[in-house]
C-alpha cells in the first residue's frame, strides 16, 4: 500500500469515493504531510507554494471530522476574499456530494438578513470573510461553542495588522480545550508565524519549499525586453496567440485599468480583477475567463490571492514583482499538476537584471524571446 493509499484509507468512505472519482493518483507533499497530523488532532501551520493543493490538505480531514447528525457549526474556514470563499464552498460541495453535510458562506457586502437565514439552518461548516463572520458572532447569530476546527486559508493575508484583531476575536470565541487551529499559506512571514503560534496549542510547523509532485510541471520561463510605454504592444501580441488563457499581473489599479482600456480598444476581450471592482463585476469577469470567453484576466497581486483557475496557459508579469517569493507565487498559476505552461516576463532594462537574479536563485534559464509572424520565438543572439 502506497503512502497516499494509506492516508486516503483513514478517511470516511464518501471521501474515499470522491478521491477515486476525482482521478487523483498521488497526494502532494503538503497534503501527505499535513493530513495525518490534522486527523490526529494537532494544530498545524503550513507554508507551501501556490498550486500545491493546500485547500484539499485541510478540507479532506475537516470534512472527515464533521458529524452530520449534529445540527450545529463544527468548522469555520476564514478567507481573505469573496472569490476564495466561493472557491472553498465549491470544493466542499464537490467533496461532500451525496452526504448531509451543510455549508454556508458569510461575505461582507452581501445581504445580511439572507446570511442570518442561512445560519438558522445550522450549517456544519461556515466559510467566511473575517469582518462579516465576526459581526454575526457579536450578534450571537453564529454560535461558536461547538466549533472544533478553525482554518485560516491564505493566513498571511488574514493576520495583517488590519485583520489580526478580528481573527483573534473569532478564534477566542471558540472553546480553547476543544479547538483545532489550522493555518495554510503560500508565504509565512516571521510575524505571522509568531502571531499564530500565540493562538495555537503546540502547533506542528510544516514548510514545503518545493513540491516534487509539482516540480514535474513542464513550464517555460521566457521574457521580452521593452520600454515601459511599449509593454502594452507585447501584451496585445500575447493576447492574439492561439488558445491563450493568460493571467496578467499588473502592480496597481490605475495601470491595470489603462491597460484593459487599450486592449479593449484593439478588440481584445479582457477581464479585470482588483479591489475597486464590485462583487458582481468581479464574479462576471472570473466566470468569463474560466469559461474561455476572454483571453486574459488582468489582476493585481492582492485580488488574485487564492484564485484557482484551471487551464491557465500563460502567466504574464507585466510588472515584475519585487520579491522572489512573489515571482514563484504568481508563476505557480500555470503548469499545475504536471500540465504545460509558460511564464512570460515583460521587462525593462532594470527589471531584466532582477529577473535574472530570480531565475538564478531558482536554477532556471530564462529565454529571451521576440515575435516573428505572430508567434513567440527565441530571440536571435
Amino acid at each position: 500500500m502506497s503512502d497516499t493509499q494509506q492516508i486516503i484509507a483513514q478517511l470516511k468512505p464518501f471521501l474515499q469515493q470522491a478521491w477515486e472519482k476525482a482521478g487523483f493518483q498521488t497526494l502532494t507533499s503538503v497534503q501527505s504531510t499535513t493530513i495525518p497530523l490534522i486527523i490526529e488532532g494537532k494544530d498545524v501551520i503550513a507554508e507551501s507554494p501556490t498550486g500545491t493543493g493546500k485547500t484539499l490538505a485541510y478540507l479532506l480531514p475537516v470534512l472527515n471530522k464533521i458529524d452530520p447528525k449534529m445540527q450545529n457549526t463544527q468548522a469555520v474556514i476564514l478567507a481573505s476574499s469573496q472569490e476564495l470563499v466561493m472557491q472553498i464552498l465549491s470544493e466542499i460541495q464537490k467533496w461532500g456530494e451525496g452526504t448531509e453535510l451543510k455549508a454556508a458562506t458569510l461575505i461582507g457586502g452581501a445581504n445580511l438578513k439572507r446570511q442570518i437565514d442561512k445560519l438558522k439552518k445550522s450549517p456544519h461548516i461556515i466559510v467566511g470573510t473575517p469582518g462579516r463572520t465576526y459581526e454575526l458572532i457579536k450578534q450571537k447569530k453564529l454560535k461558536m461553542h461547538k466549533v472544533q476546527t478553525v482554518v485560516l486559508d491564505e493566513g498571511d493575508q488574514l493576520l495583517t495588522p488590519e485583520h489580526s484583531e478580528t481573527i483573534n476575536n473569532i478564534i477566542k470565541a471558540t472553546l480553547a480545550d476543544q479547538r483545532q487551529l489550522l493555518l495554510f499559506s503560500a508565504t509565512l512571514p516571521p510575524a505571522v508565524e509568531k502571531s499564530v503560534k500565540n493562538l495555537a496549542k503546540d502547533p506542528e510547523v510544516i514548510k514545503v519549499k518545493k513540491d516534487q509532485t509539482i516540480e514535474a510541471a513542464n513550464v517555460d520561463h521566457i521574457y521580452f525586453v521593452s520600454e515601459q510605454r511599449d509593454k502594452i504592444k507585447i501584451l496585445e501580441k500575447i493576447a492574439r496567440l492561439k488558445g491563450v488563457k493568460a493571467l496578467v499581473f499588473i502592480k496597481d489599479i490605475a495601470n491595470l485599468t489603462i491597460a484593459a482600456d487599450k486592449l479593449k480598444f484593439k478588440d481584445i476581450h479582457v477581464g479585470q480583477l482588483h479591489s475597486d471592482l464590485g462583487k458582481q463585476d468581479r464574479q462576471r469577469f472570473i466566470k468569463k475567463f474560466r469559461e474561455g470567453d476572454s483571453e486574459m484576466l488582468l489582476v493585481t497581486d492582492i485580488a488574485a490571492r487564492g484564485l484557482d483557475i484551471k487551464g491557465v496557459t500563460h502567466v504574464v508579469h507585466y510588472d515584475l514583482p519585487r520579491e522572489l517569493d512573489q515571482y514563484i507565487h504568481r508563476s505557480g498559476r500555470t503548469g499545475r499538476f504536471g500540465a504545460e505552461g509558460t511564464v512570460i516576463s515583460i521587462v525593462n532594462e532594470r527589471e531584466e537584471r532582477d529577473l535574472k537574479k530570480f531565475c538564478k536563485a531558482l536554477t532556471i534559464e530564462p529565454v529571451l524571446a521576440e515575435f516573428y509572424h505572430g508567434k513567440m520565438v527565441e530571440a536571435a543572439k
